[in-house]
């Protein structure tokens, strides 16, 4: 059959060129996007007398058939077709003949590729937060368990201030609650319709794009039928949304990979998501973290993949966008399954609180309290600061905590220092002494907590 395009060319295209130009192979992803576009485009063309409401009707029947053989296995996908867009329009004559020609009235594949592709993402920014929120619930029930075990707060991975476990899981709520914000905003700027664009330039034809959009569940109508062809920025939005997201997944899998060594040993990862060597029988390897943290080069190799194809372009539609879906698709499965094993990595994982504890005393975490409480009897800080690295130096030579020091040896350091310090520098009052909002303490933690409980809460509601 020659192909729908191909009035204008007296010679057939190669075979070669069939293989190059087709996009089919992985296009055909976007079947149901298309289909449900189509029926929304005839039965525009059905209020506004283009088409009959029989032919309509007919339209639609052909296309819900050609839909149940794309489920079933049946349908028969032509690598000559070049798309889904002309595979199904091509079946859809087939299927009812001269009527199906007429679908394709007052539209473009510009504007239905468009289309198509930007449903596709909108529905992908759906899926993808519902990932999250998942995700959000399994770190929230970690944080409601943990409230009170203290673990060394890292800076330059070197044991800084002692946190509670709790309050680093709920770091993690906080930058995916973010990632869920930005697919949110994408999908509220990008929730327009582009068809009724046509080619570039609009169509003579007496369209309501406003209708179609509103059968398809749109905001409303793109403004510059121009722009809207060539527009991919809501892909560059999903790809870098998923790129930041996989990022913050990528930390996050990198603690786990540390705090699951032997050194660390703050978690021990289920045997359901670890594996093994396969010469050494004794090890259990953290496979799941480190894929996911090298997934996410992945990722940012797509939106820069599409940001290069991008940059060069001139206005309206050019053939080297077609290269805009691979990495989209790659992307949005990448992420669906990184978030839904991540969730159950961390379901299942089991978290040893006396490792932390233990780690804790490592490291001189209350060192800052110190310099604290000689400030307070009106020591300036920098003179505090040089006492309390002489108190951390005795200690080190003592072979103890800074915590662990007698008030012997702290007043041979400084006489200003009396016996209610050993409170002060107790690991657990240090961590409940930072109660400002957004600090570690207890009780701050639970309210962070008990912000996030709210806020998912209401998202359900």
């Amino acid at each position: 059959m020659a192909k729908l395009w191909s009035g204008r060319f007296s010679k057939e295209g190669s075979k070669l060129l069939d293989l190059f130009n087709a996009s089919l192979p992985f296009d055909r992803k976007l079947y149901k996007e298309d289909i449900k576009g189509s029926v929304a485009h005839a039965k525009m063309l059905a209020k506004q007398g283009i088409l009959s409401d029989d032919e309509a009707k007919s339209i639609q029947e052909g296309l819900e058939k050609i839909e149940k053989e794309i489920e079933e296995g049946k349908f028969i996908f032509d690598i000559g077709d070049e798309d889904i867009h002309m595979a199904i329009e091509k079946r859809l004559i087939e299927l009812i003949g001269d009527t199906g020609k007429k679908l394709h009235t007052a539209r473009s594949r510009n504007d239905q590729v468009a289309l198509d592709f930007r449903l596709y993402v909108l529905r992908s920014d759906k899926e993808i937060v519902s990932k999250i929120e998942e995700l959000i619930k399994v770190i929230l029930d970690i944080a409601k368990e943990h409230t009170s075990t203290i673990l060394p707060g890292m800076t330059h991975l070197q044991h800084a201030q002692p946190i509670n476990f709790a309050y680093h899981m709920l770091a993690y709520t906080s930058m995916f609650k973010r990632d869920i914000e930005r697919f949110e905003s994408s999908y509220e700027r990008n929730n327009y319709s582009p068809l009724g664009c046509a080619a570039l330039a609009g169509t003579p034809h007496p369209v309501d794009r406003e209708f179609v959009a509103k059968e398809l569940g749109f905001e409303g109508v793109s403004v510059n039928c121009l722009d809207t062809v060539s527009d991919r920025d809501f892909a560059l939005e999903i790809l870098f949304n998923i790129a930041t997201l996989m990022m913050h997944i990528s930390r996050l899998s990198e603690e786990l990979i540390l705090w699951s060594s032997y050194e660390f040993g703050f978690v021990t990862l289920s045997d359901e998501y670890s594996t093994g060597s396969s010469i050494m029988p004794q090890k259990k390897n953290p496979d799941v973290p480190e894929l996911l943290r090298g997934k996410t080069g992945r990722s940012y190799g797509n939106l820069i993949s599409l940001l290069t194809v991008l940059k060069g372009l001139p206005l309206a539609y050019n053939k080297d966008m077609q290269e805009d879906k691979e990495g989209v698709f790659d992307s949005v499965e990448t992420a669906l399954i990184s978030l839904e094993i991540l969730k159950e990595t961390l379901r299942t994982m089991r978290v040893n609180s006396d490792k932390m504890l233990k780690a804790s005393k490592i490291g001189h975490l209350s060192a800052t309290d110190l310099a604290d409480y000689l400030v307070e009897r009106g020591v300036p800080f920098r003179e505090a600061h040089f006492i309390t690295g002489k108190a951390v130096a005795k200690a080190e030579e003592e072979g103890v905590d800074l915590s662990e020091l007698s008030l012997e040896k702290l007043k041979e350091i400084d006489d200003r220092i009396d016996e209610d310090v050993l409170s002060v520098l107790s690991l657990r009052n240090s961590m409940n002494a930072r109660e400002s909002e957004g600090g570690t303490g207890e009780e701050s933690t639970k309210k962070q907590l008990e912000f996030f409980v709210n806020w998912l809460k209401k998202r359900g509601e």
